[in-house]
């Protein structure tokens, strides 16, 4: 990506929450549960869900903690490239980047709290899950890895 192209985007993406009139509370997204499939087994998220602009520039911003099975899914109409920061979130999260099967493409483990520095996909992706730092360690959720999730085309055999 260019120079200038990541220049606008991080100018657009300072813009956002500023013409938004985004408070410094916690808000709250529609739940829905999700399960991440691994070769340790399967392990089930309750995730907030966010689906446009302005949803996903709030994310988990001015969130204190997050429980170890809870996140938030930001969810794309399509598969593109997507750059996520960590601007106004004082928990460090895992940010994993899924493409239209579900599988998980990229990890972006223990991100560093209130950060600007930009965290791209580095792929076209469908959707990115954020959920406390640390948990994809844990569970030994790694690239590859299967999200089960209605957005997600459903696994052929």
């Amino acid at each position: 990506m260019t120079r200038l192209l990541r220049a606008f985007v991080l100018v657009l993406l300072l813009a956002v929450p500023a013409a938004g009139g985004f408070g410094q509370e916690p808000v709250q997204f529609p739940v829905s549960k999700l399960t991440i499939e691994t070769a340790t087994g399967s392990h089930p998220f309750a995730v907030e869900v966010a689906t446009d602009s302005t949803q996903h520039a709030r994310g988990l911003m001015y969130r204190r903690d997050l429980a170890p099975d809870r996140g938030m899914i930001f969810l794309y109409e399509k598969d593109q490239e997507v750059l996520m920061w960590m601007k106004n979130t004082y928990i460090p999260l895992d940010m994993m980047f899924i493409d239209h099967a579900g599988r998980i493409v990229g990890i972006a483990a223990n991100t560093t709290p209130l950060s600007t520095d930009i965290i791209p996909s580095n792929a076209p992706v469908k959707a990115v899950l954020e959920v406390a730092g640390g948990t994809a360690a844990r569970l030994k959720i790694e690239t590859g890895s299967r999200v089960v999730y209605p957005a997600f085309a459903p696994e052929t055999k």
